[in-house]
């Protein structure tokens, strides 16, 4: 293979995949790119891997240098090139795409409100002005209709290409807003304080955060956490006084296991501030009076291994959401005084067929967040007497409560959404059971209905005889068939469930003639704990065979046929796409792998890469034998083989920090070494964002024109 990174642009015959009996389109496209091959052998176990593409993978100092090593050189000419062969691989469909952009831009209220949500004596809301890309986040007094701006997002993003505004915190007595700025999209914020009274920034500024502020009730004390410069894990909390420099914080908490992450927050009481460690398996609790800021911390349960809890306050008690001999958890209660398990008493059992999800708790009612069959369930019940359930009659939906700030009400705030029913808060009084609808996601085009549309909910069988949950929506009138286009998404990890909710972006699919299917597969928590548990470490693969089984099983119902039938994940779901397409490469006629995580031994391997030592306990630790040959045995990365693949769009950020741009780089450069097939292999690396995207309220909305697009041309529809 030619070590260059230049394009010939000689004449390549693309067949269109729309693979009907007429006679198939022919689209001029440049030859790919090939990257320079410098084998690196990798040696684990006996076992030794050969990566041509090692050398793809550049450090941050490197990134960051504004003077270019070779190897940046080599790397960044690698990246543009794949750019640049994918905009003239795509050029024919710019209009297009133009269209679409509009199209889904155009259903988004331009000058949007969020439902104001009042906390100690104020409103606080996000708005958005007519042609902004940013929200301004404001706040008026309760029964007072003078507005003041807290953040003005368009003027503060002015200049920068990338512009992420994190967590924001008012202090107890409203006059102080603490707030995280990421300018890269790395993730790793600086917090900066105003003056609210006076509209003035204090001096203080917290480098190298997470992002969030906790207040202690002195009104000049506040918690925070800051990330490993190298693996970006929160690992420390600090206590910072105002007026004082960064340097002089006091580390009130450091977590040493690099297995753990840590975090802090306030109890909805706002009595106490707490420490979390987290593990994928375990967590751990620690808290101090908020009025005593200086005070001591107190351990509420040693870490366990397989001891999952989570805390929150209410009167003389604790409230706890854990796994204690309750795989689908249950809540439970300790005194403040005596906190450690043995003190535990069960308020809501454990039950085999119920997942217990979350609780808000009121003065006079606890509101359960409860996953039945699949779907999500509101219970609500009065400390001492009835309950009931809310009623939701979709096939298919989520709605869980938000913004429940305040105990003493009988008002229960929630959202609701389903395939068909846009984004919905309602209000219901607990009391009477009436409810009211405070807003619904309005959708800016005159021919759109929710009765335009219908959703299904149906079941496959995987291959050890489980069923598998599969939610569906599409146009009324459609005609279902071998020749319908199909777009099938999933994600199947972390206990993650994929929610069957409503898009606006998705009608650009929908209005022409897409079926739009989710797959609730193993590894997710669909199901329950043990959906969760069936698709991780060693039963990984399960969630790759269960998406298997969804695809042959809508094309076997008659739904659509291998030839019109599209695959879509990202991160973790980018793991999905890449196994499904070196395991079952022929039932696709797309893939789209957005920011995929596809190099799993290698990333599991180094544990300087942000996030490898706390998602041990999700893949395996791959320095212990049985691990790495199972991981190896699906990493999409090591499994590439020289066979036909369907035509495939990958996504990726230079700055992404949760999943390394090398890995979908070097993905795309084996996979264009290997495949013997003319399908379309295309990279979108996005050099100025992270794993989320743009940061703009618009601009992500290009790559999903494009992700439209891609799936478009394959189907030759043209607008």
């Amino acid at each position: 293979m030619k070590n260059t990174l230049y394009f010939l642009f000689t004449i390549l015959v693309f067949l269109s995949s729309c693979k009907t009996n007429e006679e198939k389109s022919v689209i001029s496209i440049p030859h790919a790119p090939t990257a320079k091959i410098i084998p690196e052998q990798l040696t684990n176990h006996g076992d030794t891997r050969i990566d041509n593409y090692f050398w793809m993978r550049l450090s941050d100092e490197q990134k960051k240098s504004e003077t270019h090593d070779n190897q940046t050189n080599d790397v960044l000419n690698y990246l543009n090139a794949e750019n640049a062969y994918l905009n003239e691989a795509m050029k024919h469909t710019d209009l297009f795409q133009e269209k679409l952009y509009n199209e889904i831009v155009g259903r988004i209220k331009k000058d949007d409100q969020s439902v104001p949500v009042n906390d100690n004596g104020y409103s606080y809301y996000s708005r958005f002005e007519e042609g902004g890309d940013y929200a301004l986040y404001c706040r008026k007094k309760i029964n007072d209709d003078e507005e003041e701006i807290l953040l003005n997002g368009p003027e503060m993003a002015k200049g920068f290409s990338y512009y992420g505004i994190g967590t924001r915190s008012v202090s107890p007595d409203n006059t102080l807003l603490a707030y995280g700025i990421d300018t890269v999209s790395r993730r790793r914020y600086s917090i900066y304080f105003k003056n609210l009274n006076t509209g003035e920034l204090l001096p203080d500024v917290l480098t190298n955060t997470s992002g969030g502020a906790i207040w202690a009730n002195d009104n000049k004390t506040v918690f925070y956490t800051k990330k490993d410069p190298v693996t970006l894990r929160t690992d420390k909390v600090y206590k910072h006084v105002l007026g004082t420099d960064q340097s002089e914080d006091v580390l009130v908490f450091e977590e040493k296991d690099e297995t753990f992450g840590c975090g802090v927050f306030k109890s909805k009481s706002k009595k106490y501030i707490m420490t979390v460690s987290y593990h994928t398996l375990s967590t751990e609790y620690s808290y101090i009076d908020a009025d005593n800021p200086n005070g001591s911390w107190t351990l509420i349960q040693p870490r366990e291994k397989d001891l999952l809890y989570y805390v929150d306050h209410f009167e003389d008690n604790f409230y706890i959401r854990t796994n204690l001999n309750a795989k689908n958890f249950k809540l439970v209660k300790t005194p403040i005084s005596k906190t450690s398990k043995e003190n535990w008493v069960d308020v809501i059992p454990h039950r085999e067929s119920v997942l217990f999800e979350g609780f808000d708790i009121f003065k006079n009612y606890l509101v359960l967040t409860e996953r039945i069959k699949g779907l999500t369930a509101i219970r609500i019940k009065k400390w001492a007497g009835d309950e009931y359930y809310l009623d939701f009659s979709d096939p298919a939906y989520l709605a869980n409560p938000t913004s429940n700030l305040d105990f003493n009400t009988p008002i229960l705030r929630y959202n609701y959404s389903s395939l068909t029913t846009p984004r919905s808060t309602f209000e219901i009084n607990m009391d009477t059971k009436d409810q009211v609808l405070l807003k619904q996601q309005e959708v800016i085009d005159p021919n759109f209905s929710i009765d335009n549309y219908t959703s299904e909910r149906l079941f496959a069988t995987a291959n050890d005889g489980t069923k598998i949950p599969v939610s569906l929506v599409y146009k009324k009138g459609i005609n279902k068939n071998e020749n319908t286009p199909l777009l099938l998404y999933s994600y199947g990890s972390y206990g993650n469930s994929s929610e069957p909710t409503f898009s606006s972006t998705r009608l650009s699919l929908l209005d022409r003639g897409f079926i739009y299917a989710i797959a609730h597969i193993r590894g997710g928590q669909e199901m329950g704990r043990y959906w969760y548990e069936e698709g991780k470490l060693l039963k990984k693969k399960n969630t790759f065979t269960d998406f298997i089984s969804v695809g042959e099983f809508l094309v076997s119902q008659g739904y659509t046929s291998s030839e019109h039938m599209y695959a879509y994940g990202g991160s973790a779901g980018g793991l999905l796409m890449g196994a499904i397409l070196n395991m079952k490469p022929e039932l696709w006629n797309g893939v789209v792998a957005a920011v995929p995580f596809v190099d799993v031994v290698s990333t599991m391997l180094d544990e300087t890469i942000p996030l490898t030592t706390f998602e041990f306990d999700e893949w395996g630790n791959p320095k212990i034998k049985e691990y790495y040959d199972y991981m190896k045995s699906y990493s999409p990365y090591d499994n590439v083989e020289a066979k036909e693949y369907p035509n495939i769009l990958v996504t990726t950020g230079y700055w992404d920090s949760q999943v390394q741009y090398w890995e979908p780089a070097k993905w795309t450069a084996k996979l264009r070494e290997l495949k013997t097939d003319d399908n379309l292999l295309i990279m979108d690396c996005n050099m100025e964002t992270g794993h989320g995207g743009a940061s703009g309220r618009f601009e992500r909305y290009k790559r999903t024109a494009l992700t439209y697009a891609f799936m478009f041309d394959l189907e030759n529809i043209t607008e």
